[in-house]
């Protein structure tokens, strides 16, 4: 195709990583921490606990991310989510039991806007690939025929489907699961502060001093450096954004947040939505079902929500809070 280019997602991953560290590198730096990132979930992934030294935590802490990628990935032959895509188990762990219900709950909630049986949809689209494209309109066609939330039931640990073709895909929701489980084993074993960043999915516990919180980042998307930035303690920020996995095809740019309805990136005149409030999970599929929403909607339901801020940036590059972000904004750039 003429005009097509990727945006590799890995770089803008590293690059959020770096500018985190920036950001809280004014930790008292005589204070004993532990840091390290590995690459996992298709992202990097860095994690540092504070007021100890012990990399068994962290590498036990990888090792959980990499037995939640076996359950929840749609694309391991060996997840659960892909076995039961392809109808070949039922009968699912606690564990995806609990996220697709979790799922479930936020696509209905949205009126479908958000749906995690898009993935007829995003594996068409395949922004992953090397050389990705538009797909076939008929192609488009045959896909959303099987897309729809309200086929799927989960009745304790056993999913069934009303539509032998409708699959699930948790990528909007998982890592922001998988982020709460860290911190819950985190706390088990005696951590009082650290930063979980699972590719830009932060997660705090505590925060920088007993009065003052971590400083996290909002990417400037398609540029360098930080927009904005909040303050929080015991608290998860998640962006989902335009920037974040795109290709451009014959001048036009194409992003990885598919509107269920239509089969295409949605086109609302947003370019980001950031998610702050204490559960991970929540921010994770709040902020992508913001963003499908669109400003007005997704603030009037953030407005109406409690402990949740959001933070939308529009094409124009202007910044718009919910009701009382002030509680957590740092700074404006």
């Amino acid at each position: 195709m003429i005009g097509k280019k990727l945006q590799q997602p890995i770089c803008i991953f590293l690059c959020f990583v770096i500018f985190l560290t920036i950001l809280t590198s004014c930790t008292d730096t005589r204070e004993i921490k532990t840091s390290k990132s590995a690459f996992v979930l298709n992202t990097i992934a860095t994690i540092t606990i504070y007021g100890m030294t012990n990399e068994k935590i962290l590498d036990e802490c990888f090792n959980l991310c990499r037995h939640y990628e076996s359950l929840f990935s749609r694309t391991d032959e060996n997840s659960e989510i892909y076995k039961l895509n392809a109808r070949k188990i039922s009968v699912v762990s606690d564990e995806t039991a609990e996220l697709i219900s979790k799922g479930l709950y936020f696509s209905k909630l949205s009126g479908g806007k958000f749906d995690i049986t898009i993935e007829p949809l995003s594996s068409l689209w395949n922004f992953s690939s090397d050389s990705p494209a538009v797909p076939e309109q008929s192609a488009i066609d045959d896909a959303l025929r099987h897309v729809g939330y309200k086929s799927v039931t989960v009745s304790g640990n056993t999913v069934a489907f009303d539509d032998e073709y409708t699959r699930l895909d948790l990528g909007a929701i998982a890592k922001g699961y998988i982020a709460d489980k860290l911190k819950d084993y985190l706390i088990s074993q005696g951590v009082e502060k650290a930063i979980i960043n699972l590719g830009g999915n932060v997660l705090c516990i505590g925060g920088k001093t007993s009065s003052r919180g971590f400083e996290i980042g909002i990417q400037r998307p398609f540029g360098d450096g930080a927009i904005a930035a909040v303050s929080v303690s015991d608290m998860s920020v998640v962006t989902s954004g335009v920037y974040e996995r795109y290709f451009s095809e014959n001048g036009k740019r194409y992003h990885h947040i598919l509107n269920p309805k239509t089969g295409y990136p949605y086109e609302n005149g947003l370019l980001s939505v950031t998610i702050v409030g204490k559960n991970s999970c929540d921010c994770d599929a709040l902020s992508t079902l913001c963003f499908a929403l669109g400003m007005d909607d997704g603030l009037q339901l953030i407005n109406s929500m409690d402990g949740f801020y959001a933070l939308f940036i529009t094409d124009d590059y202007k910044l718009h809070f919910s009701e009382g972000a002030e509680k957590v904004l740092h700074a404006v750039y």
